[in-house]
């Protein structure tokens, strides 16, 4: 609304004047009810529909991304913050989050999670409105640098949790570790939980909630990649920076920067980005290489990935699926069941799957992004490996068929 514009004192309207103002006033009253707070607010405007279509056989509940520049008549980041999402076929809000990809601090896609049948297609409308507010309880994701651990950079969602390790660990009096490793924690609720675990500082034993059973140590863990040139593997140091680029409530994607090591003879840098979604069990890793110089990498090199290899642990090579798997037994800190790591990625790319410095690995002919998950036996979910199994599987399967996201112009 404009500033009021106040009569002036001694200036008096005449008789014509005064109902020609009443007439004014009048006409106006429907579009001050509309904008005086308090009051209705004005219809949200249609931008676009989405079309996500599901060609498997299977049903899913996967994160779709739209992108800003693909949404009719929007182009600034805020414009983001305004989309409500509904589904087509009727039904509530769907909680949606524009999200920053590229790190310059300003949002360019939209996430929010859709529920497809197979082999059918599911439609949402997105409305440019009042811009979205979040509650505590929306969020489903989380990550965080933890510099009172030691620079870790922990995060988690609803079903699983995970952390890697910063430059103070190397230099830690008591148990300093170098090691670029993903230590795996395991929960048995979908509250979020990482900050109350590293404030009590009681992480590895179990008060209802889960906790820190899994030992990585200097191998990869359970999703830790690294280069191999001649048979060889060559893993980097810890983290030296970190950086969140979006936080939730739907996705986090957060990078680690690391300094140049050496493969082979050549200095390479890296920089790993990191996405986990609500509802799912395995976080996506993508590492960016380069190096020092600004040269490409050899040719020769591999990208890898993999899981340890616990001694007595049952372990599992699918390469068909792209799939490294180990289930291993929860004891270093007490009898805790069992925990399950499965190492994913697109099969086209595997070259072969060995077993180098106490892991199994997928060696893969880059550039190549994979997948790293757990499940645990105590968490409600799987009872045992063959649930966990079947679990690694959908999800092999389901990357090899991806939703078709279409944005329908109106």
């Amino acid at each position: 609304m404009y500033p009021s514009r106040v009569t002036p004192m001694g200036i008096r309207m005449n008789a014509r004047m005064a109902a020609a103002a009443s007439l004014t006033l009048a006409a106006a009253a429907p579009l001050l009810a509309q904008t005086a707070p308090g009051k209705a607010k004005p219809e949200p405007v249609v931008v676009a529909e989405v079309a996500v279509r599901n060609d498997a056989p299977f049903a899913r509940r996967e994160t779709v991304e739209v992108l800003l520049k693909d949404l009719p008549g929007l182009s600034k980041p805020a414009d983001l913050e305004r989309i409500h999402v509904t589904l087509l076929a009727g039904g509530g809000e769907i909680l949606s989050q524009g999200m920053d990809t590229n790190g310059d601090y300003d949002d360019d896609t939209l996430v929010f999670q859709a529920d497809v049948a197979p082999k059918a297609t599911a439609k949402f409308r997105l409305s440019l409105g009042e811009a979205r507010s979040y509650r505590r309880e929306d969020f489903r994701v989380y990550g965080r640098f933890v510099r009172e651990r030691f620079d870790d950079f922990a995060w988690e969602n609803d079903k699983v949790a995970f952390r890697m390790y910063g430059e103070a660990l190397e230099t830690w009096e008591r148990e300093p570790l170098t090691s670029s490793s993903v230590d795996a924690w395991v929960k048995k609720t979908p509250r979020l939980t990482v900050n109350d675990w590293y404030l009590i500082d009681d992480y590895h034993k179990d008060h209802g909630e889960g906790g820190d059973f899994y030992s990585a140590g200097k191998t990869r863990g359970c999703g830790g990649s690294g280069l191999m040139s001649d048979g060889r593997l060559f893993t980097s140091r810890n983290f030296r920076k970190s950086r969140v680029l979006s936080r939730g409530p739907i996705r986090l994607l957060f990078e680690l920067t690391y300094d140049a090591w050496d493969v082979a003879g050549v200095k390479v840098r890296e920089t790993k980005r990191v996405t986990l979604d609500a509802g799912s069990h395995f976080s996506r890793f993508e590492s960016r290489y380069s190096t020092e110089g600004g040269a490409p990498l050899p040719e020769a090199f591999l990208w890898a990935a993999g899981t340890k290899k616990e001694k007595g642990a049952d372990i599992r090579i699918d390469p068909a699926l792209g799939l490294v798997r180990a289930w291993e037994k929860l004891n270093r800190y007490g009898e805790d069941g069992f925990m399950g790591c499965a190492v994913v990625a697109d099969p086209k790319a595997v070259v072969s799957t060995p077993e180098l410095d106490g892991n199994v690995l997928l060696a893969l002919r880059g550039p190549a992004a994979y997948y790293a998950g757990t499940g645990w036996d105590r968490g409600g979910e799987f009872k045992g490996m063959a649930d966990f199994d079947a679990h690694a599987d959908a999800f092999a399967r389901r990357l090899a068929t991806p939703l078709a996201v279409e944005v329908l112009k109106r």
